[in-house]
């Protein structure tokens, strides 16, 4: 596949003369190349990959993948927010949310009873504010799921929702009264004229046997269930009422506890404080003070020119072996960190006109002891 992105560019005045100026550092070849193979593992999650579709033994052929080139791309390239990408698209990772032992065992315990009562589901995983807490899928594949649903997916249906869309806001499940879920793929109410509704057909698990299954995602009030539902299983409403009426009574009350145990982590980031972007690449997890959400919506508390300063430090230090420290002033009074160990990296903003290396240095181990100490290896 090749992407071809343009380059920004300017008219300016010298000597009377005026002349075009291209601004190539506003484009990152990293960043454009992590985009690219986003936008091919999205394709290969909804479509099959390239492979899968010309050796399809029914109807393969160059003429099919064309078509579902065609048909995929054509919107799905709409959608592309390039002017709010960043190194988190370098990262592609998954945001976990912390939890308490006993409140992550009775998430796992719900999930597993969930897998065992219905037996169409293959896998699931469970989200709470956009943040991953479990997941039965292989953690690339679920890299590609989580990006969908909170890119895509969960925003279009929220803002449906708070639009006045197919049901209010926080009103009760059209299936009961007893509580407050609901399906985002799928029927959207028992009387739905159309059946089950759309469900979209996943392609995953690519490390061994592809296969495709159904993705039913299921919400209630800020949690989100993803059902990997086998594609031979012929889904008639009375799976998904059965399905309504186990996951929301159930699901309502498991939320409340979760809702509990974030309400202890909440933490407020002052805009003169330090910011900092962890990430692992063992299990994709990642964590940020400096994007405030991970929509790519461009709500980030620091400038441009340090996240361009970011991802330069990120392609320099993905060059080292094992562990390497960067270091970087800008002329606007940004000190930029970067550091890597054990595929970890942790990177350090600070805004200090009159610092030196020194505190600079002892602002960042303050910072690995206090929020990284059990995974950061310094």
């Amino acid at each position: 596949m090749v992407m071809i992105v343009g380059v920004p560019r300017v008219w300016k005045v010298k000597d009377g003369t005026q002349f075009m100026e291209y601004q190539n550092e506003e484009v990152s070849s990293n960043v454009c190349q992590a985009i690219l193979r986003q936008t091919y593992t999205m394709f290969r999650l909804f479509m099959g990959s390239f492979d899968t579709i010309l050796n399809d033994p029914e109807c393969g052929s160059v003429l099919l993948l064309k078509h579902k080139l065609d048909h995929f791309y054509s919107r799905y390239l709409l959608s592309l927010k390039l002017n709010n990408s960043d190194i988190l698209d370098v990262f592609q990772g998954l945001q976990f949310l912390p939890l308490d032992k006993t409140t992550f065992l009775r998430v796992q315990c719900f999930m597993n009873l969930v897998e065992a009562m219905f037996s169409q589901v293959k896998y699931t995983a469970f989200l709470y504010n956009d943040q991953l807490v479990w997941s039965g899928l292989d953690p690339e594949d679920m890299q590609v799921v989580y990006n969908y649903l909170i890119s895509t997916l969960l925003p279009a249906y929220l803002e449906k929702e708070l639009h006045g869309g197919s049901m209010p806001r926080n009103s009760p499940s059209p299936f009961t009264s007893s509580h407050y879920g609901k399906f985002v793929t799928g029927p959207s109410s028992i009387n739905e004229p159309n059946g089950t509704g759309k469900l979209p057909r996943v392609y995953i698990n690519y490390s061994t046997i592809p296969i495709s299954l159904y993705l039913v995602v299921y919400r209630a009030l800020s949690a989100t269930i993803c059902l990997f539902v086998d594609s031979k299983t012929s889904l008639v409403m009375d799976f998904f009422k059965s399905l309504d009426t186990f996951l929301g009574p159930q699901l309502t009350t498991l939320v409340s506890s979760v809702a509990e145990q974030c309400s202890k982590h909440v933490t407020i980031v002052a805009d003169s404080s330090p910011k900092y972007l962890y990430f692992n690449k063992l299990n994709l997890a990642y964590k940020s003070t400096i994007h405030l959400d991970n929509r790519r919506c461009s709500n980030v508390l620091t400038t441009p020119e340090v996240l361009r300063i970011i991802t330069d430090i990120n392609n320099d230090t993905n060059k080292l072996k094992e562990a390497g420290e960067v270091i970087i002033k800008t002329m606007s009074d940004y000190w930029v960190v970067g550091k890597l160990s054990n595929l970890r990296e942790f990177f350090v903003v600070i805004q200090q006109k009159n610092a030196n290396l020194i505190e600079i240095d002892d602002e960042v181990k303050r910072l690995c002891e206090q929020q990284l100490k059990s995974i950061f290896f310094h």
